[in-house]
């Protein structure tokens, strides 16, 4: 009877993966602006609809938003040009940016479809337009990349690889071993989408008119203001800026191959 019952889980559990690791190769599309192969859980306009619907909640956690009709009109003129003037105007995406009140969190984020915000303790860091361009720049690269969308598709995929394991083994305790190991596989993920965006932002800043080069400030920017204290990077979803300021460095060096025909590509 015992070896019956296992029999049973490893046969739901076999199911239960392969169903979920179908179901995510089944999600394969192209973006049509980085013509990049992905898998996404969301359409364009869901992902238009998720984001409309986070950004007052998201604003809300950051202390609302700035009042101050200079900063806002200063930081929407320079995210409107790079949106207006690089491949991202082809993206379908309603770009909006917001300034945050927030004068202690160093932060900048994108949420799905297009809304961007600031916080005033980054802007208020920021030496230039060129680096407030390199900022905007890498938050859009976020949203043309899709990568809520990957994400998404991503965590689908894992949780119904863990309930699998949970299911074969019987034990809440080897669920939480996969769970863990998948969050790690999704910081991985998470780290890879921070280096694509930091290069899908140098092309929109050439694209727009702005100096490339001001990202490498803008990390070391980030990197001052978070006082040298960080996780190792294997368990960050976000890459040392050590490592980011190198990367871009690199990828300045063959910019205009990257970027060639107003398509931001892959390196290599």
């Amino acid at each position: 009877m015992i070896v019956g019952n296992i029999k049973l889980r490893l046969i739901i559990m076999a199911v239960v993966a392969a169903f979920s690791f179908f179901s995510y190769l089944g999600k394969e599309s192209v973006n049509p602006i980085t013509g990049e192969r992905q898998r996404v859980s969301l359409t364009r306009e869901q992902e238009i609809a998720m984001g409309l619907r986070s950004a007052p909640e998201m604003a809300q956690q950051f202390g609302g938003l700035s009042s101050d009709p200079e900063i806002v009109a200063a930081v929407a003129k320079v995210g409107e040009r790079i949106v207006a003037r690089s491949v991202a105007a082809r993206s379908g995406y309603p770009f909006t940016f917001h300034v945050l009140a927030d004068p202690n969190t160093v932060n900048a984020f994108a949420l799905p479809g297009g809304p961007i915000f600031i916080t005033l303790a980054l802007l208020s860091r920021l030496e230039s337009e060129d680096q407030l361009a390199g900022v905007l720049a890498h938050e859009v690269g976020h949203v043309i990349a899709r990568h809520s969308a990957e994400r998404l598709a991503k965590q689908e995929l894992t949780a119904g690889l863990t309930g699998a394991v949970v299911m074969g083994a019987g034990s809440y305790e080897m669920g939480r071993v996969a769970q863990m190991v998948g969050s790690f596989v999704t910081m991985k993920y998470g780290r890879e989408d921070e280096l694509e965006a930091d290069r899908l932002g140098l092309c929109l800043m050439a694209e727009a008119g702005y100096r490339p080069q001001a990202l490498s400030g803008v990390m070391r920017i980030l990197a001052k203001a978070s006082g040298g204290s960080r996780m190792p990077e294997f368990a960050s979803t976000h890459p040392s800026s050590a490592n980011r300021v190198q990367q871009i460095q690199a990828l300045l060096a063959e910019l205009p191959r990257i970027c060639h025909a107003g398509r931001a590509r892959p390196a290599g």
